[in-house]
């Protein structure tokens, strides 16, 4: 649904990428954009803002902020932010970065959210997607939560392409009009409920968001193995997308919906009403590529059910699961260290994403955790943490909690840097062992993002320099 956008006061809150992509679109479609910064701006930024002659400030929010009749406010913008008060107190309507861009979009958008495995389904998405674009000569763009803003690379697109979308939750709380073709839902499990007042109903709602603008021509594609998703679409009949399933239970999704992705005696399969199944590949393939633990199984069975919706053919599906080499960041192997496996994990922002690596890996191992706390119950991991972990080297601002929360049934050593912590946790190790780097926190406490988080680690671990902090 194309905007017209000419000469409409718009505010941009929020200077990070989102942000001076979302302006630069705005710009690009005749609006009147001012771009405000709270911190420091990157002087790459302002250069090229100045460029696209985008007026912009940073060090505050002044109140020329609210001379506008559109905002659009990055992600990382709390909601009950002062200026965010402020624009909503004088009835300026609030957009989210990934909602400007879709405005614009041509492309088949295929949009994954969830609190884990999004970015490895939506990698998964794109592989198989470039895998059938390179019969039928279309362009395949990965975008959104995953690095890339979705606005940066809308204007490129045509009808014929596939855009795969990541977004987490803060993005879909703007979002009122965003339709996809195809909505993917992971999981949904405790997580930035320092966001949401503590409330799993609220982060939820959130979620949601993703198909409240589909139509009955549209899919959504959640996971049965989710218990929170399985009650929520347990009685689904619409009016809304068609609802389609994945999951490891056979049975039990086959008895949800009338279609899916299952693992059956090995193999992943499809099936649609009226239909027979089809076998796409066998599950020890995927073992053999790294799919490591059932969540990685998932994720493969969800990115299949999402490019079934859009037509791509079992083989191409087939093809890219077994090619694809896994996603850096999420439980991605690094090196052996002095006999000690390293892996990097960065990306398990949340506590359910440290769940997933520990279960997924044989212990003892020792762990690195640590980083900005988001108000989650730690006690839950108790008795997998016992069970799988030898030595717990914790940093960051969540560092105390975790020494609370295990210090009593596992040898735990705090750290004041990621570097240190490093340290701490070599010199327990022994060979032989994995040494698993998998915060269960956010990065924001030292880090730009998981990414910088995870680079920081790798560089550690392959030079030796214990000094990084």
């Amino acid at each position: 649904m194309k905007r017209d956008l000419l000469n409409t006061r718009t505010s941009v809150i929020g200077a990070r990428r989102s942000g001076v992509a979302a302006a630069l679109l705005l710009r690009e479609q005749g609006a009147e954009v001012f771009v405000s910064e709270y911190g420091d701006m990157k002087a790459c930024d302002r250069a090229v803002l100045d460029a696209h002659g985008v007026e912009w400030e940073d060090g505050g929010h002044s109140p020329r902020v609210f001379d506008a009749s559109l905002c659009v406010v990055s992600p990382g913008v709390p909601p009950d932010s002062p200026v965010m008060e402020g624009i909503r107190s004088r009835g300026i309507e609030v957009v989210s970065e990934i909602e400007v861009a879709s405005w614009f979009c041509r492309a088949t958008v295929i949009a994954v959210t969830g609190t884990d495995g999004k970015t490895t389904t939506a990698s998964l998405v794109s592989a198989i997607c470039r895998e059938y674009a390179r019969e039928k000569s279309f362009q395949v763009f990965t975008a959104g939560n995953i690095g890339v803003p979705f606005s940066s690379v809308v204007a490129q697109m045509s009808s014929a392409d596939i855009a795969v979308v990541e977004i987490s939750s803060y993005q879909l709380e703007t979002c009122s009009t965003f339709s996809p073709r195809v909505s993917v839902i992971t999981n949904i499990a405790p997580d930035h409920l320092d966001r949401y007042g503590g409330s799993m109903d609220a982060y939820a709602r959130a979620k949601y968001r993703i198909f409240a603008s589909q139509g009955e021509d549209d899919v959504l594609v959640v996971n049965y193995d989710d218990p929170l998703l399985r009650e929520k679409f347990g009685s689904y009949a619409g009016p809304g997308p068609r609802l389609a399933v994945f999951g490891t239970d056979c049975e039990g999704v086959r008895n949800f919906a009338s279609s899916g992705a299952v693992i059956s005696d090995g193999r992943l399969l499809l099936f649609d009403a009226g239909a027979e199944e089809t076998e796409v590949i066998r599950e020890e393939e995927l073992l053999k590529q790294g799919f490591t633990g059932r969540h990685n199984v998932s994720n493969a069975l969800a990115a299949t059910m999402a490019c079934r919706a859009v037509g791509v053919p079992v083989e191409c599906i087939r093809r890219a699961l077994a090619g694809f080499r896994g996603v850096e960041h999420r439980q991605e192997y690094v090196c052996i260290r002095n006999g000690v496996i390293c892996i990097n994990d960065s990306k398990a922002t949340n506590l359910n994403a440290l769940q997933k690596a520990l279960e997924a890996l044989d212990g003892p191992l020792v762990l690195i955790a640590g980083g900005r706390d988001k108000g989650s119950d730690y006690r839950v991991l108790r008795e997998l943490i016992a069970s799988k972990v030898s030595f717990l080297a914790a940093f960051g601002e969540a560092r105390a909690r975790f020494r609370d929360a295990y210090g009593d049934i596992v040898h735990v050593e705090e750290a004041d840097s990621l570097g240190s912590a490093v340290s701490l946790a070599l010199c327990a190790a022994r060979p032989g062992q994995v040494l698993l780097f998998s915060p269960g926190c956010s990065s924001f406490d030292m880090f730009e993002d998981f990414e910088h988080r995870g680079r920081v680690f790798k560089q550690i671990i392959t030079e030796g320099e214990h000094g990084v902090s």
